[in-house]
C-alpha cells in the first residue's frame, strides 16, 4: 500500500499552500483537504455500540474497515506514489491513526493565534456582502462576537487549537511535526526539506515562484470566493492587524510551541 502522510494544525496557517506545493512533486498527492476523516468519524460512530450488532464486530475488523476507507477512496484514479491527506481533525485522531498505521506521520501547520484570528476576519470583511459559512450563514454580528465563536471549544479555531494541544502534549507526540506559517512562507525551501526529512522522502526541488492550487469551486460554495486562494510566488506579506488592540493581544501569548519548556516529547518546531 503507498504511504500516507497526514497534513493538519490550525486553520489559516498554511495547509492549502503546503499542499499546492507538494502537488509539484509528481510522486505525491495532496489537496486542500478531503472527506476521509469525517467518514472515520461516521464509521466509528457505526461500529461502536450504539448499533446492537456491534458484539459481532472485533478490533481488527474495524482496524480492516478504517483502513479499507483509505484504500477506497485513494484508489487507482489517485496517481501519486505517496498520499497526504489534510483534515484539521486528524490532530484529535492520533490514538485511532496508531491502531491503523503505526509509522504514521502527521505534519500540523501553526501560526500566531492573533494573526490568524485577523485573517479569518479579513476573509470575513472581504466577503460583506455575502454572509459566512462559518457562523452559519448569520448576519448582523461584531468582530468581538467573531473572534469569540472562533476561539470557543468548538469554534474554527478553538478546536483545532485543543485538538493540536491534545497532540503536542500526548503519547503520541513523536509522530508529529509542527510547521510553522512564519518559516513557510519566509523560507520556504527550509520548510520544505524539513518535510522531507521528516516523512523520510527524496529531496525534491521545488518552484517557489510558480505555486499553483485551484479551491474556486470550494470557496464559492461556502460563500467566500477565495478563501484558499493562494499566490503564485511565496512569501511573507507583512501587514498591519485590522483586529482592535485588545482582541490582538487577547490571543498573542498563546503559541505554546515557542517555548522549549514545554515541548517535553521533544516535537520537532520548524
Amino acid at each position: 500500500m503507498r504511504p500516507i502522510y497526514f497534513i493538519s494544525g490550525l486553520p489559516r496557517s498554511g495547509s492549502t499552500l503546503l499542499a499546492a506545493l507538494l502537488r509539484q512533486n509528481p510522486r505525491f498527492h495532496a489537496h486542500m483537504s478531503s472527506p476521509v476523516a469525517g467518514m472515520i468519524d461516521a464509521m466509528l460512530g457505526e461500529m461502536s455500540d450504539r448499533n446492537e450488532m456491534a458484539t459481532f464486530i472485533t478490533d481488527e475488523q474495524r482496524r480492516r474497515v478504517l483502513r479499507g476507507l483509505f484504500a477506497g477512496y485513494y484508489g487507482a484514479d489517485f496517481t501519486g506514489d505517496a498520499i497526504f491527506d489534510t483534515s484539521r481533525t486528524w490532530c484529535a485522531k492520533l490514538p485511532v491513526l496508531n491502531e491503523l498505521y503505526p509509522d504514521f506521520k502527521v505534519i500540523a501547520c501553526v501560526r500566531h493565534l492573533s494573526w490568524i484570528i485577523d485573517s479569518l476576519e479579513r476573509a470575513i470583511q472581504k466577503s460583506a456582502l455575502r454572509p459566512s459559512f462559518m457562523f452559519n450563514f448569520q448576519t448582523g454580528s461584531t468582530v468581538y462576537h467573531r473572534a469569540d465563536g472562533f476561539a470557543m471549544g468548538d469554534g474554527l479555531l478553538g478546536y483545532s487549537y485543543n485538538a493540536l494541544k491534545s497532540a503536542f502534549f500526548g503519547e503520541h507526540a513523536g509522530h508529529l511535526m509542527l510547521l510553522q506559517y512564519e518559516t513557510l512562507a519566509r523560507d520556504p525551501a527550509k520548510a520544505m526539506a524539513a518535510v522531507y526529512d521528516f516523512i523520510g522522502e527524496a529531496p525534491f526541488r521545488h518552484d517557489f515562484n510558480d505555486v499553483h492550487l485551484d479551491t474556486e469551486a470550494f470557496d464559492a460554495r461556502t460563500g467566500m470566493p477565495g478563501l484558499h486562494a493562494v499566490r503564485d510566488k511565496v512569501a511573507m506579506h507583512e501587514r498591519s492587524t485590522i483586529l482592535p488592540p485588545d482582541i490582538f493581544r487577547r490571543f498573542e501569548n498563546d503559541a505554546f510551541w515557542l517555548n522549549p519548556q514545554a515541548n517535553v516529547h521533544g516535537v520537532r518546531v520548524v
